[in-house]
């Protein structure tokens, strides 16, 4: 699939607070909380449901791996988009982010989540997602 053709959501933020670390910009931790709600919206707009998938079929997506690159630091108040991409369906879902501000479009961050498809009560690893969640992500 080309990357320009694979699946994307962008949601808007503006940096509470609460989310600044003493050094007054926003803890590194929090960028993957912007990625979560990110990941999940484009879940969202692509009519994908995990909790309902799992209740039918027993299966959840847990998060193996996470990478955040910071580039430049958010701070309170700043309005930013992070945008979520479906890299891969396949044998792992791969969503890779990107969080820019809007004033002026700088990327603050790129990154990567992968989840793997694991069948309860078992807890075993799949090796491949089920076709009904990676063709609705566009695989």
């Amino acid at each position: 699939m080309e990357a320009e053709n694979r699946p994307s959501h962008e949601v808007t933020f503006k940096v509470p607070f609460y989310d600044l670390d003493p050094m007054q910009i926003v803890w590194h931790g929090n960028y993957l909380k912007y990625f979560d709600v990110a990941r999940s919206e484009l879940y969202d707009h692509l009519g994908v449901d995990l909790f309902a998938f799992h209740d039918r079929t027993r299966y959840i997506f847990p998060i193996i791996r996470s990478s955040v690159k910071h580039i430049y630091p958010l701070k309170q108040g700043d309005e930013f988009i992070c945008r979520a991409t479906v890299k891969e369906a396949r044998t792992k879902i791969v969503v890779a982010f990107e969080i820019r501000l809007t004033r002026d479009g700088k990327i603050c961050a790129r990154g990567s989540t992968e989840q793997v498809a694991v069948r309860e009560p078992e807890m075993e690893m799949e090796f491949s997602i089920p076709e009904e969640i990676s063709r609705a992500l566009g695989f």
